[in-house]
Parts: C-alpha cells; sequence; structure tokens
C-alpha cells in the first residue's frame, strides 16, 4: 500500500516525463504570443486564468486521462478567452467594469475610511499590519492606503515635509480618482 503511494510504474514516470518536456515550451510559445498581458494579474479575473492555466498544466502533468493534445488545446483556450477578455476591456468600458474592479482608499492623510474597510470585509488590524509593514510603519505617516485591484495594497507614505507623497507625482492629482468611502 505505501509502496504504491510512492511508486507505481515506469510508464507513468515515462508518461509525466514525456508529456512536461513537450506541455513547458508549447505553454510558454502560447504565453510569449499572447502578450504579457495573460498573466499580468492586474484584476481578481487575471488571477483567476493564472491559476487555471496552472491547474490544466497540473492536470496534463499528472492525469493520465487528459492527452496532451486535449490539454494543449485548454491551455489555448483559456489563453484565447483570457485575451479576448483583455481585448474587448480595452475597447469597451462595459466590459472592462465587467471584469475588473476599481482601486479602493482605505485610508487617506493618516485616517481611516471604515465603509471602505467594512464594504472590502478588511478589518483595522488587517489594515495595521500592511501599514506596519510598509515604509510609512504607522497610520498617521500614511499618506494613502489604497486596496488595489488585484487584492494588493500600495501604502503611499507622507513625504519628510508632511506633503501627500507619490500619489499626486503619479498622475492622481487627488486620490477623488479612487472610490473614497469615509
Amino acid at each position: 500500500m505505501i509502496s504504491e503511494m510512492l511508486f507505481q510504474n515506469w510508464s507513468g514516470l515515462a508518461r509525466t516525463l514525456i508529456v512536461g518536456v513537450l506541455a513547458y515550451p508549447a505553454l510558454l510559445i502560447m504565453l510569449r504570443i499572447s502578450g504579457k498581458r495573460t498573466l499580468a494579474k492586474l484584476n481578481a479575473f487575471d488571477l483567476i486564468v493564472t491559476v487555471a492555466l496552472g491547474s490544466t498544466l497540473a492536470s496534463i502533468l499528472l492525469s493520465e486521462s487528459v492527452a496532451l493534445a486535449e490539454g494543449l488545446l485548454a491551455l489555448a483556450v483559456l489563453i484565447g478567452l483570457q485575451w479576448i477578455v483583455a481585448w474587448s476591456s480595452v475597447r469597451s468600458s462595459t466590459v472592462a467594469e465587467l471584469v475588473r474592479s476599481d482601486a479602493t482608499l482605505l485610508v487617506r492623510d493618516g485616517a481611516i475610511c471604515r465603509g471602505a474597510l467594512h464594504r472590502e470585509r478588511i478589518t483595522e488590524v488587517e489594515l495595521m499590519t500592511v501599514i506596519r509593514q510598509s515604509a510609512a510603519s504607522a497610520i498617521e505617516n500614511a499618506s494613502a492606503v489604497i486596496l488595489e485591484t488585484d487584492g494588493s495594497f500600495s501604502v503611499i507614505a507622507r513625504e519628510d515635509d508632511g506633503t501627500p507623497g507619490a500619489y499626486a507625482q503619479a498622475g492622481l492629482s487627488s486620490v477623488t480618482d479612487l472610490t473614497i468611502d469615509q
């Protein structure tokens, strides 16, 4: 019983090796053709596609019931659909609104936007952890904390002279470009 968990047969190992050697470069070629956006993880939709690609590759490698051609087609379908959605979202604001979320301002000038925290289901303890791990290190040093569209946090520290910080220099003349909810 234990020996079957560790080793089943040589043909299974050979299949995994051969399929892996063929599937991996095929995936790299497909990703190269589809462009950088395919793995950009700019929003939840992009993250889901990235996870699905990994899961599909694992199925191709480990499931004897999935032929290499079927697996490569599945990868191509996922990449193709992701490309179509990304292409459509650039050209249509309606599609863009369906597949992406807006960044949310959680802290503005050292003050917590409590409504935004509740709406995004983030606790103050979690927020403080994010701030402590940043260059700001304390909420009073945070010009802004933004929950990005991909679920990551951006903490913008106040400048040494107390001015708002990098978001004003990065093309956001005011944080009203983000979802604000005090």
